[in-house]
């Protein structure tokens, strides 16, 4: 991070933190490489809502994050990580995205409503973290074909602009991936309720 921006936050420090965090939850084998630490930066910066930190790398607070890169470099740790970084007004829970389409399976169309307007078991809405986007499939309901993380997502992003509900995501896909798997509905509208943050395609697997 540029040492000109004023921040009330030990980043280094953090960084230290989150990698022994990393190592209870994962193992010793973790390790933080110091080629993510811009990556970090940025999410520490949001999570923490950093507004001097935010700026400096164009991240809106009041939108979610979209975390994209290469099969392996650590993004789904990284959010779970953050869980534990975030402060109480800015917590979210990790749903796999093919855990939602075993769901649809079993339920059918009412889980869309779970993740995206909160009505199924009375619950309100949530603010998630859907991993791995693109690793489900278009599944059958009672001979019904749905995208469900589709219909889910233009769903919150009717949320996020009714009720500045945050959205957050992990994905392999490219921009054009997603508008090929979702349809530029989507695309679009994710422009508009995220922020991208995206590792290099050259960052290497570290599983």
């Amino acid at each position: 991070m540029n040492n000109s921006t004023k921040s009330n936050y030990n980043y280094p420090e953090i960084i230290n933190r989150l990698e022994a965090k990393g190592i209870e939850l994962y193992g010793n084998h973790f390790k933080i490489v110091e080629t993510d630490h811009e990556i970090i930066y940025k999410l520490i910066a949001y999570f923490l809502k950093d507004e001097h930190a935010c700026n400096q790398f164009n991240i809106h607070l009041e939108k979610g994050i979209l975390l994209t890169g290469p099969i392996g470099c650590g993004k789904t740790s990284l959010m779970n990580l953050m869980k534990h970084t975030a402060p109480t007004g800015n917590k979210f829970s990790v749903k796999p995205c093919r855990d939602i389409s075993f769901e649809f399976i079993q339920e059918g169309y009412p889980i869309i409503h779970k993740y995206s307007i909160g009505q199924l078991y009375h619950t309100e809405p949530r603010t998630y973290c859907f991993d791995d986007l693109g690793t489900e499939n278009n599944l059958k309901y009672f001979g019904n074909e749905c995208n469900v993380m589709a219909e889910i997502l233009l769903s919150r992003y009717d949320l996020f602009i009714s009720k500045k509900l945050k959205t957050h995501i992990t994905t392999n896909l490219s921009a054009t991936e997603i508008e090929k798997q979702y349809g530029n509905r989507v695309r679009s509208r994710l422009r508009q309720i995220v922020n991208l943050i995206a590792f290099d395609k050259s960052t290497p697997d570290k599983r």
